[in-house]
């Protein structure tokens, strides 16, 4: 039995460990493939047609391979000799077998990288054009426009919001960590102040007010948004991103197994010290 425990130990102690990086590489991995299928495929088959409208006889093409193109896509011309011999002269004809061969290296061989490559660097150029004042104007003439389309502006705002919300700069900032009785009296959650409150209320209640988000679980990237007097809130001892783990776990982890973890991590002070 003894055994049989150990086993299960150190099976779960592995998988703890192993599945972070596991799960993390398959994100990446998986990140890759989207943009991959989706859109480095569409700009290397872009970048095949400019090698090949630009470089006449780039990739090479021999004969006999021309000639297994011809009738691979033209069936009727293996029983025409006439016929194969204008679809191999024919120039329109040539250049798609040279596409077709291109395609093997660029779209499904090794040179299909290029493609993520070249829409890494351009999504680098676009946002450096953005910065600039140029850039910016005509963004925001083309974002007026571009909201202005029917159905279109019923969902652009929102999906700008949540893009906007991870990718600014100008992200949320979440200043401490405070509990707060809600949804009811005696009933406490976690919240991170995000302000001082609205100065209407302010001015109307004459008394200090928060702003404070409380993250949902398992998901803390939604929550509610509440503005609750100052004196209401206990102030915590725990930072942001404790905070957050908690809330992702369902309350498991909670700052205590943090403290326990880190002091079983420290290193043992020899004899001599």
């Amino acid at each position: 039995m003894q055994a049989l425990h150990n086993f299960k130990t150190y099976f779960l102690r592995g998988l703890a460990t192993l599945l972070p990086t596991i799960l993390t590489v398959w994100i990446f991995v998986q990140l890759y493939l989207f943009i991959q299928q989706n859109v480095s495929t569409h700009i290397n088959r872009g970048l095949v047609r400019v090698l090949s409208y630009s470089t006449p006889y780039y990739p090479y093409v021999s004969q006999d391979d021309l000639l297994v193109y011809v009738k691979n896509n033209y069936p009727a011309a293996g029983d025409d000799q006439y016929l194969l011999d204008e679809k191999i002269n024919d120039a329109e004809v040539k250049r798609a077998a040279r596409i077709e061969e291109a395609e093997k290296f660029w779209v499904f061989g090794p040179g299909q990288i290029a493609g993520f490559l070249i829409a890494f660097i351009g999504v680098i150029f676009v946002g450096a054009f953005l910065a600039s004042f140029i850039g910016k104007t005509l963004w925001h003439i083309f974002e007026k426009m571009f909201t202005k389309i029917p159905f279109i502006r019923m969902v652009y705002p929102h999906i700008k919001q949540v893009t906007d919300f991870f990718l600014s700069k100008e992200k949320l900032a979440f200043s401490r960590v405070v509990a707060v009785e809600y949804p009811r009296k005696g009933s406490w959650s976690i919240a991170m102040v995000t302000g001082t409150g609205l100065s209407k209320i302010t001015e109307s209640q004459q008394k200090d007010f928060l702003t404070l988000l409380i993250p949902t679980s398992p998901t803390p990237f939604t929550g509610y948004v509440i503005i609750v007097p100052k004196e209401e809130v206990i102030e915590l001892n725990m930072s942001v991103e404790e905070a957050l783990r908690f809330t992702i776990s369902g309350g498991v982890i909670s700052p205590t197994i943090f403290e326990s973890y880190a002091k079983e991590s420290k290193p043992l002070k020899s004899e001599k010290e």
